[in-house]
C-alpha cells in the first residue's frame, strides 16, 4: 500500500514523504489532460484554422470558426465538473481521476487520426466538436479531484502552498504542448507539419497517459474523505451533490465563480489569444511558440511561491494584487507586441503570467476551504468550471471578433479590465480562510445537518 494511505489522526500533519506522493500522483494526471487540453488550443490557432473549415480570404474568420470548437471543450466541462464531482465525493477522489485520464487520452489520440475539411468537408469539423466535447467532459472532471487530492492530504497552514502544484501542473501541459509543436514545425516543413506532422503530437498522448495513470493507481484519497465517505454511507439523511452544496453553499459556488472570471479570461488572452495577435502582425510562428515556452517556465516557477505566499499573508490580499493587475495588462501588453522586439514580446507573455499565478495559485486552497468534505468535489467543480463557459471559452473568440471590428487592441485591453473589476468585487466579499481546519469545516456543516429536519432522502 503507497505510503500516501498511512492514517493518521484528524487535524495531524502528514508526513511529507507521503504528502510529496500525492502531490506528484496529482501533478502526473494534471500534465497529461492538460498537454492534451492545451494541445488543441495552439492547435486550433495554427492547424485546425488552415486543414479543418472552409478557406476563406480574412484570416481571422477560420480562426474564430477555430476558437469556436475550441470553445465547445469549455461548454462540456462543467457538465463533467457536475458528473465526476458528484460521483467523485460518493467513491472517491483517485478513482475518478483515473476514469478521466482515460478518457481525455482516447478523445485527443483520435483528433490526430481526423480527415481533413479538403477530405470529407463538414463531417470534418462535426468529428472534432464531438471529440472536443469528450475531451472537455474529462478535464471538467479533472480538475476538482487532483487539486483535493492535494489539499485534503495538506497541513492546514501549508494547504496555499501544497495545493498550488496541481496548478504549476497545468503550464508544464502547456509546455509540453508547445515543445512538441515547436519541434515539429522547426524539424519539418509547412506543407509537411499541415498534412500530417500536426497529428504526431496527439498520438504521443498515448504514452503520457500511460504513465499519469500509473502514477495515479500508487495514492489512495485522503483519511478526512474515507471518514467522513463512511458517515454518509452509514446517515441516509446526509446528501451531496450539486443540488445539496447550492442549496446549502450558494455563496461558496458564487464567489468561486467570481475569483474564477477574470484570472480565466485572462489566461487564454496571454496563451491563445496572444498567437492569434502576433500571428495576424506577421511575427514567425516558430518565434511565438518560442515565447511561449520560456513564459510557461516563468508560469510554473512562480505559481507555487505564490501559494507559499497566501499562507503567510492570507489568500485575499495575494488575490486583490493579481486581479488589479489584470486590469492594467492589455494596456500596456499589446503595445508591447506591436514593438515586434523578440525580448519586450517575451516580456509582455512572462508579465502576463506572473500576474495571472497572483490569481491562480491560491484557488484550490481557497476553493476547498469553502465547503465541507461530503460535497466538496461537487463545490470546488461547479464553481471553477461553469464559469469557464462565459469567461476562457468565449475570450479568444470575443478577442478576436473585437480586433476584427474595431482593427484595434483597445477594446481587447477594456475587455479585460472589465472582467478583473468584476473578479475584485468578489475578492471583496471573499472571507479570508488562511490556515483554516477543514475538520473544523466539517464540525460546523455536521451541526448545520443537526438542525436540520430529520427526514431527508439521500439525493
Amino acid at each position: 500500500m503507497s505510503t500516501a494511505s498511512s492514517p493518521r489522526s484528524p487535524g495531524s500533519p502528514p508526513k511529507r514523504s507521503s504528502l510529496r506522493s500525492v502531490v506528484t500522483a496529482s501533478m502526473a494526471g494534471t500534465v497529461v489532460e492538460w498537454y492534451e487540453f492545451f494541445l488543441y488550443a495552439t492547435a486550433a490557432t495554427l492547424v485546425f484554422n488552415k486543414i479543418m473549415f472552409p478557406p476563406s480570404e480574412d484570416p481571422l474568420t477560420p480562426i474564430i470558426a477555430a476558437f469556436v470548437t475550441y470553445a465547445v471543450g469549455f461548454v462540456a466541462r462543467p457538465l463533467g465538473g457536475i458528473v465526476f464531482g458528484h460521483f467523485g465525493d460518493k467513491y472517491g477522489r483517485k478513482k475518478l481521476l483515473q476514469v478521466a485520464i482515460i478518457l481525455v487520452g482516447v478523445a485527443t489520440f483520435l483528433m490526430g487520426c481526423l480527415p481533413t475539411y479538403a477530405q470529407v468537408g463538414f463531417l470534418a469539423p462535426a468529428l472534432l466538436v464531438t471529440l472536443r466535447f469528450a475531451q472537455g467532459f474529462a478535464v471538467g472532471g479533472e480538475w476538482g479531484g487532483a487539486v483535493l487530492l492535494v489539499a485534503e492530504h495538506s497541513p492546514d497552514k501549508s494547504r496555499g502552498f501544497w495545493a498550488s502544484f496541481p496548478q504549476a501542473a497545468v503550464p508544464i501541459g502547456n509546455l509540453l504542448a508547445t515543445v512538441v509543436l515547436l519541434v515539429l514545425s522547426r524539424t519539418l516543413t509547412e506543407e509537411q507539419f499541415l498534412a500530417w506532422g500536426w497529428r504526431i503530437g496527439f498520438w504521443l498522448s498515448v504514452v503520457i497517459v500511460a504513465v499519469g495513470y500509473y502514477i495515479r493507481t500508487r495514492v489512495t484519497d485522503a483519511p478526512i474523505f474515507l471518514e467522513v465517505q463512511k458517515k454518509v454511507e452509514a446517515e441516509e439523511h446526509v446528501r451531496y451533490g450539486v443540488l445539496e452544496v447550492l442549496r446549502r453553499y450558494p455563496r461558496g459556488v458564487f464567489t468561486a465563480m467570481g475569483l474564477r472570471f477574470a484570472e480565466n479570461i485572462m489566461y487564454y488572452l496571454v496563451v491563445t489569444f496572444s498567437i492569434t495577435y502576433l500571428v495576424v502582425n506577421e511575427v514567425n510562428t516558430a518565434e511565438i511558440l518560442g515565447y511561449m515556452v520560456i513564459a510557461h517556465i516563468v508560469h510554473m516557477l512562480v505559481i507555487p511561491l505564490i501559494g507559499g505566499l497566501a499562507d503567510r499573508i492570507g489568500r485575499k490580499p495575494v488575490y486583490f494584487i493579481g486581479a488589479v493587475l489584470a486590469g492594467t495588462w492589455g494596456f500596456f501588453a499589446f503595445p508591447m507586441f506591436d514593438t515586434k522586439s523578440p525580448v519586450v514580446i517575451l516580456l509582455a507573455i512572462c508579465i502576463g503570467l506572473v500576474i495571472h499565478a497572483f490569481m491562480y495559485a491560491s484557488q484550490p486552497a481557497i476553493m476547498s476551504e469553502m465547503f465541507p468534505t461530503r460535497m466538496r468535489y461537487s463545490g470546488v467543480s461547479l464553481g471553477y468550471q461553469v464559469t469557464s463557459i462565459v469567461a476562457g471559452s468565449l475570450a479568444p473568440i470575443i478577442a478576436a471578433a473585437l480586433l476584427q471590428r474595431f482593427d484595434s487592441w483597445v477594446p481587447v485591453a477594456i475587455y479585460l479590465a472589465v472582467a478583473a473589476a468584476i473578479t475584485l468585487i468578489a475578492v471583496i466579499s471573499l472571507r479570508e480562510t488562511k490556515g483554516s481546519s477543514l475538520h473544523e469545516l466539517d464540525r460546523i456543516d455536521e451541526e448545520r445537518l443537526a438542525e436540520a429536519p430529520a427526514a431527508r432522502v439521500r439525493a
